[in-house]
């Protein structure tokens, strides 16, 4: 082989690694190319994603509001409920006693 054999060789293996280089590289940028309609979608994906979140946020702000107005309200209604059987508890003993002294009165009456 002499020396332009050699160099036509090698130019001819250099245009085949070139062309099998840039059909590769046709090929990848084909199949993961993306689409218009699809990065469309993404977007639209993505904002809906970020206004579910946040509607998900208010809605925890909201429960844990509800549930420390609940939780006041229970704590109040507990308290008037010992005041209401502290009052009913005296209300009784009162009564007995009363009970009691009239039963001693009409005792001591006969």
């Amino acid at each position: 082989m002499n020396r332009t054999e050699f160099i036509i060789a090698t130019a001819v293996i250099l245009f085949v690694a070139f062309a099998t280089g840039w059909f590769a590289n046709w090929l990848v940028h084909r199949f993961t190319r993306v689409k218009q309609s699809d990065v469309a979608d993404l977007d639209r994906m993505s904002q809906e994603l970020h206004e579910a979140e946040e509607t998900r946020d208010q809605a925890i702000t909201y429960l844990q509001q509800r549930e420390a107005e609940l939780t006041n309200q229970l704590s109040q209604t507990e308290a008037e409920l010992r005041a209401t059987m502290d009052g009913l508890r005296d209300a009784r003993q009162e009564s007995d006693e009363l009970r009691a002294y009239v039963d001693r009165m009409k005792a001591g009456q006969t």
